[in-house]
Parts: structure tokens; sequence; C-alpha cells
């Protein structure tokens, strides 16, 4: 693994060297120096503004293109309705849908929350689960290792499961979750409780699900800086990663392959949450097609995620039209939406030069957090996307699969990512996630309540840093988190 020079900082804590975590002088990567006020470079939108910190377009777009980025971002949060209407450019809905609406997930373009355990009748609102089933025939076999099947879908309820539908349509059934709660004690007699989940799909609609049915909650992401993520170079992924851990610290970062439908070819997965998706237009139009139910030019299905055994969802009305391209959501709807989902601006960060910020700044580089939360990117020239082109830019993620363990595994294998690995997601604005809204969590099926719970479920790769974490001294952990919540 390519790794920039090393930069020593400062000797390690007696605590470190105590409980075997430091065996030399702690050192940090010389790019990392330092904590920076714009995470997204140029583009860093430099006022807060609350609730509202993910929601505005990058500071350094032109006059001219506001117009395209406050219309994507109008079909971003347009309700689509029932076909057949008058409406024909907002028709389409469903039949059986996740969403009306992108934002109906992404609220405030922020993170999900999870099912409400004390009130199922509301729904998987901004998140979904996932369903997949091993490969049953040989040509699936072979489409999964030719790259062109991530998953297999479930022979009846399909790809996702969809609790909303149109009118005369029946939803798929309800998700409900309960959790078991155990006790992890801390350093400093600090007692934290975490959650873990266990979804059931109730009131099935459509009969049984497969036997072999695997499930994945997934809980809607953030979406600021995608942009920039989507222009850091695939030679960069490609040196960062190290699948047989060839430098032996125990962190063996690799990249999910997948199969790009524009292009018809594989590709570096590096969107969702086990980096399934290899381009932001091709997350947009999955999207489109299966949370709610709309045709896209790379998804053209009118019936979205419907299934051959669901006969009423197949042959309900749809709004593909020859005068949208044949389709529901045309080309012109799916560019405006990549631009606006690109240049949705990190947030800066007014305290970046607080003492205590600073200090869990080393904290997290010298517990080696920074290993798979890479902080810093030179993002390359680019004439096609101007906004983006050259700017230093501060994710805090190495955009690689890394085995978490056990205890965040769901067991659903998807593309070339097992049923452990997960895609190190950027940290950038996650101390602003419950500010936006006070019912987001963290992790991939929202279990954790807060940051630190997060941390404590890290496993696998993760779990020396998750032990060091433990066992810091409350006023260091502390610093840790300040630090955290100021990203």
């Amino acid at each position: 693994m390519n790794r920039p020079a090393r930069t020593p900082l400062f000797s390690p804590p007696f605590w470190l060297v105590a409980v075997g975590l430091a065996v030399a002088p702690i050192t940090l990567h010389a790019e990392t120096a330092g904590t920076p006020t714009l995470p997204g470079g140029d583009t860093s939108w430099r006022t807060d503004h609350g609730r509202d910190a993910f929601m505005h377009q990058s500071a350094n777009m032109s006059f001219e293109k506001r117009l395209d980025f406050k219309l994507g971002e109008a079909l971003f949060q347009r309700l689509w309705v029932t076909a057949p209407t008058r409406t024909k450019a907002a028709d389409g809905l469903g039949p059986l849908f996740n969403s009306r609406a992108c934002s109906g997930c992404h609220i405030r373009n922020g993170r999900g929350h999870p099912v409400d355990e004390n009130d199922s009748e509301a729904g998987a609102t901004s998140m979904l689960l996932r369903l997949s089933i091993p490969p049953q025939t040989p040509e699936q076999l072979r489409d999964h290792l030719d790259g062109k099947l991530a998953t297999i879908p479930d022979p009846v309820y399909g790809g996702q499961f969809q609790d909303f539908s149109v009118a005369g349509i029946a939803a798929e059934g309800r998700v409900k979750v309960r959790y078991e709660t155990t006790e992890v004690t801390l350093t400093g007699d600090e007692t934290v409780t975490l959650r873990k989940p266990t979804y059931e799909m109730t009131n099935l609609a459509y009969g049984p699900l497969h036997p072999d049915v695997m499930v994945s909650p997934r809980l809607a992401p953030p979406m600021i800086g995608l942009g920039l993520l989507e222009a850091i170079p695939d030679s960069t992924l490609i040196a960062a990663s190290d699948p047989q851990d060839k430098d032996g610290d125990g962190i063996s970062g690799r990249l999910n392959r997948v199969w790009d439908i524009a292009k018809s070819d594989m590709a570096i997965g590096r969107f969702g949450w086990k980096a399934g998706m290899p381009t932001l237009d091709q997350q947009n139009q999955n999207a489109f097609q299966f949370d709610i139910g709309l045709s896209t030019p790379l998804y053209p299905n009118g019936s979205g995620d419907c299934t051959e055994a669901q006969t009423d969802c197949i042959n309900a009305p749809n709004g593909n039209d020859d005068e949208f391209e044949g389709l529901e959501v045309h080309t012109v709807i799916t560019d405006l939406v990549l631009y606006y989902t690109r240049n949705i601006a990190p947030p800066a960060r007014p305290d970046a030069n607080d003492p205590d910020v600073l200090a869990g700044s080393e904290i997290f580089a010298a517990i080696g957090c920074a290993s798979c939360h890479t902080p810093r990117y030179q993002v390359p020239k680019r004439d096609d996307m101007p906004e983006q082109s050259g700017q230093v830019i501060w994710p805090y993620s190495d955009l690689l699969l890394h085995d978490m363990g056990d205890g965040l595994a769901d067991h659903r294998p998807e593309a070339q990512a097992s049923g452990s690995e997960w895609r190190t997601p950027p940290l950038w604005g996650i101390g602003r996630a419950q500010e936006i809204d006070a019912r987001a969590r963290f992790l991939h099926d929202g279990r954790a309540t807060s940051i630190l719970e997060a941390i404590l479920w890290h496993g696998g790769e993760a779990k020396n840093a998750r032990d060091a974490v433990t066992k810091l001294p409350p006023s260091e952990r502390s610093q840790l988190l300040a630090f955290l919540k100021s990203l």
C-alpha cells in the first residue's frame, strides 16, 4: 500500500504503551498535519445555517450554473404521483416504492433514521431493506461471477422490500425492529449502552420470502461532497488498496469492482454502503428505479422493482411516455439531478482550530483511525467538473472495503464485497447530523444513537482502534469526540 510520507508529531502517551498499542513514536501523515476549516476546498459553504448546513451549492459555482443547481434541487424534492395523470412530467410513482421523493429519504440532505420501534406503521422512512439470494441457476452464477449481477433479487419481493404502494396495489408488507442491548464500560467508569437491531418483515402481501433470502438494512447517507468523491482518480484508490496487507499494519482495504451500466464494463465502486455503485449518475438512477419506482435511461423498467410474481404490480399503468424518451425520468431530469447531487457543498468547520479539536485530531491519527478514514486528497484538474477541479479536500475516507467483524456484518455479499465488509464512510459533516435532524442515527442500519456508540461497534480491521478508544483517559476521549463533532 502506497502511503504518504510521515512526519513525527509526538511520543506515545504512557497509556498507549501500557496497552500494547504503541511501540514506537506516534507519527502523523505530513499531509494531515493541522485541521482544515474548509473540508471541500473552495466548494465549502462558509456560512453556518444550522439545519440548512447541507442545503447549499458549491461556493465556487458560477452564477450561470446556479439555475441548474436549483432546478436539480426542485427535482430532488419533487413528489412523484401515480400514473396516469395530466401532469405527465411528474407521474409514474411506484407501483411499489419506499419514498415519493429523493428528499423523503435524504432529509435536508442529511442522513436517515431507522424504523421507530414503537410505531412500525410509520414505515421505514429514510431507510430500506435490501434483499438478495444466492445464485439459483447457471446463468445467474455466470452473470454474478462476471460482475453483471452484483446480487440476485428475491424472486417474489425483488431487490428491495417496499412498504408503500400506489392505490389498488398491495404494499409488500411492514418493517419492524427490536433491539437487544449490551453495556460497555470504558476507562473512567463511563458506561455506554449498545443496541443490536433485529429487523422483521411482517404482513407479507405476496407470500413467503425465499428460504435463503439475505436481508440488509440500509440508512440513507448524507449527500454532501459527492462530486468531490467522484473526482478522486481511480489510480488514487488503486494505489491505496492493500488487500493482502503487504505492509503488515493490519489494514487490508480493497476495491469493490462493479458493473457500470453506461459503459457495459466493470468499474471501481465508490458509492453506497458497500461501494456497490461506480458513478453518482448510476447511484441516482438506481434510487429513482428502486426507491421511487421510476424508469430512467439506465433502468428503463416502468414497473420499478415489481417482479413477475406480482402481476397486479406489473400490469399497473406507468408513466413511460414517448414525449420523454419513453421514460418517466428522462435524461434532462437525470442530468439536472446529477449536477445537483455533485454540488451539495460540505460546510466549513468554524471550530476546527479549537485546542481540544486539534488535540482530538492528533489522537484520531495516533490510534489508527486515519488508516481507513484517509483525511486528505488533492483532486486533479478536471474540465468536466469545474467546481471540483483542483480542490484539496478532507473527507476522511479511503472509499475502500474493510472487514468490520461479525458485530456489524449483514452476511449479504454485494458484488465483490463480503457480508462483513463495508466501505469506509466519509466523516465530513458527521458532527452536524443531529443538528440537521434530531432523529438521525449512525452506521449502516442506524443502530448507533451517538458517534461514540458507532465507534464501539467497530470490529475486524478496526478492533485495535476501537479498543484504544475504550482505554483512552476520559479527557482524551472527550477531545477525540470534540474533533469528530467538529467535522
